[in-house]
């Protein structure tokens, strides 16, 4: 059902830089470009992800509540993922760790403030 997901950034650049670490960790690679946004995907048929300077010319911000989830292999994977967003400038919002049920997450920010996390179910 989705298509694709869109984060609106204040620093083009260094959004850049921080998702290429982060999605190329997951296999992705980067698809349309202008100097507008930049987006990455795995497939052309699997959803993408993209950020972009706000349409409207203002400051883009943070939804309050919003989140979007990436799923990755397992918990080893949150791991490592969770400590290259540290390095690349992101900030902690939930150590990796058991969440219950077999859900293992990390939680964490972009450079801009968004909400993420890596998760897996463990079996």
């Amino acid at each position: 059902m989705i298509g694709y997901t869109l984060f609106g950034t204040n620093d083009l650049a260094r959004a850049t830089r921080f998702y290429d670490g982060i999605l190329g960790e997951l296999g992705a690679r980067r698809g349309m470009q202008t100097e507008r946004f930049i987006t990455w995907n795995i497939a052309p048929d699997k959803p993408g992800f993209g950020v972009c300077k706000p349409y409207d010319g203002k400051t883009a911000s943070v939804g309050n509540g919003t989140m979007i989830g990436l799923a990755v292999d397992r918990p080893e994977t949150v791991d490592r993922l969770y400590r290259k967003v540290l390095e690349l400038g992101g900030s902690d919002e939930g150590a990796p760790g058991d969440r219950g049920g077999g859900f293992y997450a990390a939680y964490f920010r972009d450079p801009d403030g968004n909400k993420l996390n890596f998760f897996c179910i463990k079996r």
